[in-house]
């Protein structure tokens, strides 16, 4: 992921902070701010699906974050300093999670739409659509994975031996 071409030339990073199941990303983290960048997280609002990105200040940050009630590390509500990404420069890359993912660019999420929703947003903001990367394990790759008329397709999935 480090030495990715679409990593080294992004400024501002959109990336999820792991799940227990999922790819770990504290070491990507870490990287986006000892090489600069701008790091941006996801706050999801329950009962929805809208979702913001919002800046972190340094890794260390995460560690004032709240948990939810799906276990996820996010800003609370309350917190209205943290930048919005779309309020701002936009993106010019997020790393995305999944359950599951086909070679088409197809991914399964977890059923609510947060990541398609805020694509939609992304798209109409002045920068335009960021590039898109899922982290997999190759397990989750499949044949074919089931997709709605208002999935987006990720632009490349990265995982072992791809």
């Amino acid at each position: 992921v480090i030495g990715h071409s679409k990593y080294q030339e992004s400024k501002r990073i959109a990336i999820f902070l792991s799940m227990p199941d999922e790819i770990q990303t504290e070491e990507i983290i870490k990287d986006i701010f000892k090489q600069g960048k701008e790091c941006f997280i996801p706050r999801y609002k329950p009962h929805s699906n809208h979702m913001d990105m919002l800046k972190l200040s340094s890794a260390e940050d995460i560690s004032s974050l709240t948990l939810t009630s799906w276990n996820i590390l996010q800003p609370s509500d309350d917190d209205s300093a943290r930048e919005e990404a779309l309020a701002g420069g936009g993106l010019d890359l997020i790393f995305m999670p999944g359950l599951g993912f086909d070679k088409k660019g197809n991914r399964l999420g977890r059923g609510k739409g947060y990541y398609d929703t805020y694509l939609e947003r992304c798209m109409k903001h002045p920068s335009g659509k960021p590039y898109t990367i899922a982290l997999a394990f190759r397990e989750q790759i499949c044949e074919s994975v089931p997709v709605a008329e208002n999935d987006v397709q990720v632009d490349e999935i990265l995982y072992e031996d791809c």
